[in-house]
């Protein structure tokens, strides 16, 4: 009698197929960023994506490990996941120093992929707010009028992310804004309502919905960043659990808080559009290494990033919650894997 063992199928999946899939999904937030940021967003994405290889390639290479491993896609989506949570202001250097952390230090001294406790790109953006947060809270004012920054002039785009404003002339304010979050937030502060500040702000949920606002390359869009987390969904990339339950604890908080005092909380769909809560819910807080394994835990995980999400970015001193409770919860993998883990057949959990 001959013994097969398992798994007696192949699923079909591999790292190559499952980072090309999340490149893919990607596609349409990045195309938005290329259009409301023009060739800033461009440079920004090349830059990221190539600093992350090379930063692959001289790891694998000092280490002496396959260099096949260059080539899995993992290194190439880090850096344009990082390129999609950084303004389109920040420089070079900066994003240097991001696309090496993210690589060397989030990545390749836990032992590399599938070891790693933090999203690279994830962590290496918090590093940046943290260390830089006057220049990761400098947001470029998208598709802005005539004659204040042409972005789609390539060689002023070029000098700009090379050399700063100061080359082409401009000054930060004349080329930025703040981000809805930011000035809410700051509003807030001075005790001006959530209604009130939105009003001055010129608010409008359609431009949130398709893009037309300040933020990161690819916080803007919350309808591409939404196409491209459905269609992971429906390839079975990824799973709804996280994600839905992600959203609709940051809504359920919102809704709620909203309803007791309209002047303090903001709404809903404002919360659920703004920032980065649809990149992290898709694309961040899924990672398969940093996310729990079991059906509920993931329920369990997407829940308590939604909370951290909600308290952060109503209570905390930075208007955006998302990227901070998405690290927080990756802390808290193990023990969730530990007390939700599937139950072994013909097995039973000790207890004590």
């Amino acid at each position: 009698m001959i013994f097969l063992s398992s798994p007696h199928q192949h699923s079909g999946n591999s790292i190559q197929l499952t980072m090309l899939s999340v490149i893919i999904a990607l596609l349409p937030a990045s195309m938005v960023s290329v259009y409301l940021f023009g060739w800033l967003a461009a440079l920004l994405i090349t830059f990221c994506i190539s600093a992350c290889l090379l930063t692959e390639y001289i790891c694998l290479k000092v280490m002496q490990q396959n260099m096949k491993r260059l080539w899995d896609g993992s290194a190439a989506l880090t850096g344009l996941l990082l390129a999609l949570v950084l303004p389109a202001s920040v420089p070079w250097w900066m994003a240097l120093f991001a696309c090496v952390f993210a690589i060397l230090i989030t990545k390749q001294l836990y032992g590399g992929l599938g070891h790693n406790l933090f999203n690279p790109a994830l962590a290496a953006r918090v590093v940046l707010l943290i260390s830089f947060p006057l220049h990761m809270t400098v947001w470029i004012i998208p598709m802005p009028a005539e004659g204040v920054l042409d972005l789609y002039n390539f060689s002023l785009c070029f000098t700009f992310f090379f050399f700063g404003p100061e080359a082409i002339q401009q000054t930060w304010d004349a080329i930025t804004m703040a981000s809805p979050l930011g000035y809410v937030k700051t509003e807030l502060s001075r005790g001006v309502p959530v209604h009130e500040a939105l009003n001055t702000y010129q608010y409008s949920t359609l431009n949130a919905f398709i893009g037309r606002e300040a933020g990161s390359l690819g916080e803007t869009s919350a309808l591409a960043l939404l196409i491209g987390g459905i269609w992971l969904i429906a390839r079975r990339t990824i799973s709804w659990h996280i994600p839905l339950s992600y959203l609709c604890t940051v809504a359920l908080l919102a809704l709620v808080f909203n309803a007791i005092n309209p002047d303090l909380y903001a709404p809903p769909l404002f919360h659920l559009l703004a920032g980065g809560l649809m990149l992290c819910a898709f694309f961040m807080a899924t990672d398969p290494v940093s996310s729990p394994s079991s059906s509920i835990g993931k329920i369990v995980f997407g829940v308590g990033c939604g909370v951290l999400t909600w308290v952060i970015r109503t209570y905390g001193n930075y208007p955006e919650g998302a990227m901070f409770a998405v690290i927080l919860m990756n802390c808290a993998v193990p023990l969730i894997d530990y007390y939700f883990r599937p139950r072994v057949y013909g097995k039973t959990r000790k207890k004590g």
